[in-house]
Formats: C-alpha cells, structure tokens, sequence
C-alpha cells in the first residue's frame, strides 16, 4: 500500500494543485452570444483572472444569475457618475469617446455609482444585456476580469 500511495503521490498533488489555480487564480470562460461583438464573437473561449484590480473597458464576466454569466466591459468606476444620452456616454459630466460600441447606444438616466459597483456595457450595443437593463454592477457579482484568448487559435493573446 505504502508503494502504491508513493506511486500515486505526484499526481495526487498535481490534480489539487490545477483545483486551487482553477478555483482562485484563473478559471476558461467561453462567450456565449453576440453582445460583445465585434471585439470577441460566439464560442471564444478566454482566460478569467479571479484576482487583481478592474480597471476602466476591462472586460469581466459577472454572474446574471445561478446558472448564467455574461461578459461585459466596464466603464463605470466606483463612486463615478455616469449618464448616456443621445447614444453619448458621459462620466463625471464628460463625454468619453466610444471606441468599443456598435450599434446605437440607448440612454440611461444620470446615475452616482456606490463605492462597490461598476457600470458596464457590452459592446453590440443594440441587443446587450447590460447596466442599461441589470443597473450598476456590485463588486461581489464580477468573478474577473478576461486576460487571454485562448480560441480560436488564430486569435490567440492577450486581451
């Protein structure tokens, strides 16, 4: 028995060690939809980062509800205040040049964002499920923010 577990040993350690990456560190992800077209498309599969600092048009994946994520780039910060009208959006009563958006971006009314929660959008503007519909994010609800693609191969790199 002791020959067998010594056998085993190494393998044992290898499968928690890829359990903890996994469950902390860095987890695959896979796009599901179009929102966040044309940057990344349907059946993209990406890298998740569950530790480090979101930053402004990072791209995140946050839980809608128990069984569904979706993917979104934020542009909202903490205690910012944002607005979108006539498809412009404004942070802190500046305008912002949209370099992701497609598609007309609907209004939203001029909102302060608590010190947890962050605004975000996908970037197929027209059919995205976002802040728009869900409101400000809480912190708790964002798993991570993306860091590589990893498929399709053609596309392969850092986000």
């Amino acid at each position: 028995m002791k020959k067998v577990f010594k056998e085993i040993y190494p393998y044992l350690i290898i499968i928690i060690v890829v359990l903890l990456i996994r469950s902390f560190l860095i987890t695959p992800v896979r796009v599901d939809g179009d929102s966040m077209n044309t940057y990344l498309n349907d059946g993209e599969i990406l890298l998740l980062s569950k530790v480090g600092k979101i930053e402004r048009y990072d791209i995140v994946v946050l839980h809608e509800d128990e069984d569904d994520n979706i993917i979104k780039r934020v542009y909202g910060m903490p205690g910012e205040t944002i607005e979108i009208d006539h498809g412009k959006i404004y942070i802190e009563g500046k305008a912002i040049k949209d370099k992701y958006g497609i598609g007309e971006t609907s209004d939203y009314a001029k909102i302060k964002l608590k010190d947890n929660e962050y605004f975000v959008l996908g970037d197929n503007r027209e059919i995205s499920k976002d802040s728009r519909n869900l409101g400000p994010i809480a912190k708790q609800n964002i798993k991570g923010t993306t860091i590589f693609r990893i498929f399709p191969f053609k596309k392969f790199g850092k986000i």
